[in-house]
């Protein structure tokens, strides 16, 4: 089949609403305790989140000017395919495939579907019934498929549900996303602004460090490196517009703006939720707070703020999700259809042009996720090689600026070379101290595996697959 089979139905805004709904999904609402608790400072709080957003827009204005110069349905693994080969952008979408894109959308399906338990009660099997179908994998854990029964079939029902959405037409799953996307804009602006308005909060918080928590020299650059990693991690799925690029207007001009306009949107809206959150909580409060958000909107509804903040969950990560499934599976299109995986998978459904086969694909290995509840595992372990593929994309501009001269760039990466050097050498250190820590947890017995190393061993798997599919496509 050939890639015109996928049309170009996806406008700006559409683009833009999937930038936004791939970022913001649960992070917000539970990552501002965690780093609380490492820094103990309103204001080291408050600089985390915007050094993460920009070093994360200086990652999405690289891609950008990658997406201009091409525009096909796959964005990173084609990049990774003209800057290092097919070997080193295989083992991308085989990662993608296998646990980076599926295992992270059935992770914030999941936190769906718990929050919409705050609603109703959803079923589950008894402990006995749940250890005895329980099993253990080795240097893996223990894999329990009726854990969280209830919970994992609506979570089922959900990826289901966005699945055939996405799989019937490009324009429904796009409107979805705006619609969603628009709707958790102003739930979040309804969010800040009751707390502003109506709670009773101080403007002290801002500047009063925690008497309890403050690391000094070498403790608070583990503490900044340790914050900065859950920013990061909240910050993540910009790159997603890139996987759908073959199917934008426009590409050369709605790529750049719609990556600059979603992380801008992100930016402010993640800086607006943070004071938020100071305002009418102190930084111990925030750092022993389990559901930092509900706490906060108490103040303001009561007891009833719980449901308001279950609500907005639910809202944004049903964006988030769909904005997942409607990506994501194109990497999985662009391999297959390059026969670098299953051919099927690459065959674009002739009456509704959508990566229907991929989409199914998806579904299937999803479902064995969410079942075996392995997504927890894999999904952390993933996150540290997907940093290392964006260390890699950003290094490619300086590989193809050099070895591709004069190819046309409809957009260039402002602030050359220095923002591409600022985003590599973050990239560096995120990588490193994420090593280092999982290292530390291990030989502190507080993990029974290493994490980051373990990812990559499940990325090597990809190496035979590489060569099978090599040799079944001569």
């Amino acid at each position: 089949m050939q890639k015109h089979q996928l049309q170009r139905t996806i406008g700006l805004w559409t683009a833009t609403s999937v930038v936004v709904g791939s970022v913001i999904g649960s992070g917000i609402f539970m990552r501002p305790s965690q780093m609380a608790g490492e820094l103990g400072s309103p204001m080291m709080l408050l600089i985390v989140w915007v050094v993460a957003g920009l070093i994360s827009m200086f990652g999405a204005m690289i891609n950008a000017e990658f997406g201009a110069m091409f525009p096909q349905t796959g964005g990173q693994y084609i990049f990774l395919k003209v800057i290092y080969g097919e070997f080193f952008s295989f083992l991308f979408g085989w990662g993608c495939f296998a646990v980076i894109n599926t295992a992270g959308s059935c992770a914030i399906a999941f936190v769906f579907s718990q929050y919409l338990g705050y609603f109703f009660h959803l079923p589950d099997f008894s402990v006995e019934t749940i250890n005895s179908f329980a099993f253990h994998v080795p240097f893996i854990g223990i894999i329990s498929p009726l854990d969280n029964f209830g919970i994992k079939s609506l979570t089922i029902l959900l990826v289901l549900f966005l699945t055939i959405i996405n799989y019937f037409s490009v324009r429904w799953g796009g409107a979805l996303q705006l619609f969603f996307t628009i709707l958790k804009i102003l739930t979040i602006l309804f969010l800040v602004g009751g707390i502003f308005f109506f709670g009773h909060g101080t403007f002290h918080n801002f500047i009063q460090n925690s008497p309890t928590i403050h690391p000094q020299g070498f403790m608070m650059v583990a503490a900044f490196a340790a914050a900065t990693t859950g920013a990061f991690m909240s910050y993540d799925g910009w790159n997603n517009i890139t996987f759908v690029a073959g199917e934008i207007k426009d590409p050369q001009r709605n790529i750049p703006r719609s990556l600059f306009y979603g992380m801008l949107i992100c930016i402010v809206c993640y800086l607006l939720i943070n004071q938020a959150l100071l305002y009418v909580l102190p930084i111990d409060a925030i750092a022993g707070s389990k559901l930092v958000a509900s706490d906060a909107m108490s103040t303001v509804l009561g007891t009833s703020g719980g449901a308001v903040i279950a609500a907005m969950v639910v809202i944004s990560t049903f964006g988030c999700v769909n904005a997942n499934l409607l990506a994501q599976a194109r990497v999985t299109f662009a391999m297959a259809e390059e026969k670098k995986f299953f051919h099927w998978a690459g065959i674009a459904n002739p009456k509704f042009k959508t990566p229907g086969n991929a989409l199914i694909l998806h579904l299937i290995w999803s479902l064995f996720l969410i079942l075996s509840g392995s997504f927890e595992i894999l999904g952390d372990m993933f996150i540290f090689v997907t940093w290392i593929f964006y260390a890699c994309i950003a290094f490619g501009i300086f590989i193809l600026r050099k070895r591709m001269p004069d190819a046309e760039r409809p957009y260039k990466v402002w602030g050359y070379p220095i923002i591409p050097i600022i985003f590599i050498l973050f990239a560096a250190y995120y990588i490193f101290t994420t090593l280092y820590n999982d290292i530390t947890n291990y030989m502190d017995g507080k993990t029974h595996i290493i994490n980051s190393v373990f990812g990559l061993v499940l990325t090597a798997i990809g190496i035979p697959l590489y060569f099978y599919f090599k040799r079944k496509k001569k």
